[in-house]
């Protein structure tokens, strides 16, 4: 089963919080965990990376904290989940000898390889803006994308 990592639900969990904001206003690592119920200096950590992505935007000062660093319309699931863990592979097909030793007569490479990208297209098209949206509100065009996905 696919499942993303701790530190991927951490990091989409902040950035929803922080597109919840009023007015962009900038909130700490700090303020965040106590917020979401997380761990501060794993978040701290995850917070860099997405700033480091350029995701979010690190303020210093007495005001200081996270912002994102554009409007949550434009800012993917994928992204922040790619800033955080590096590209998603649904399988290891390649070993750091380089291809796998059954790579000239597997049969699964290429449909696995669409399933992976069916599925980063999906997190893609799931912003998060629509993370802040009322249960249900936006996620009924995603549901019908994996449905699809899955056919």
């Amino acid at each position: 089963m696919l499942k993303l990592t701790k530190r991927a639900d951490y990091g989409l969990i902040a950035m929803k919080y922080l597109a919840e904001r009023p007015d962009g206003q900038a909130s700490s690592a700090k303020d965040i965990a106590e917020a979401n119920g997380i761990p501060s200096e794993l978040l701290a950590k995850i917070l860099q990376r997405l700033v480091r992505a350029k995701l979010l935007s690190s303020h210093h000062g007495t005001n200081g904290g996270y912002t994102l660093s554009r409007d949550p319309r434009t800012i993917s699931a994928f992204d922040v989940i790619k800033a955080i863990e590096g590209p998603l592979f649904i399988t290891s097909c390649v070993t750091h000898k380089g291809e796998c030793e059954q790579t000239t007569r597997c049969t699964v490479r290429e449909p696995l390889r669409k399933v992976s990208l069916g599925i980063e297209e999906v997190l893609s098209k799931l912003t998060i803006w629509d993370l802040k949206q009322p249960a249900g509100a936006s996620c009924g065009e995603i549901t019908d994308q994996l449905i699809t996905l899955n056919s």
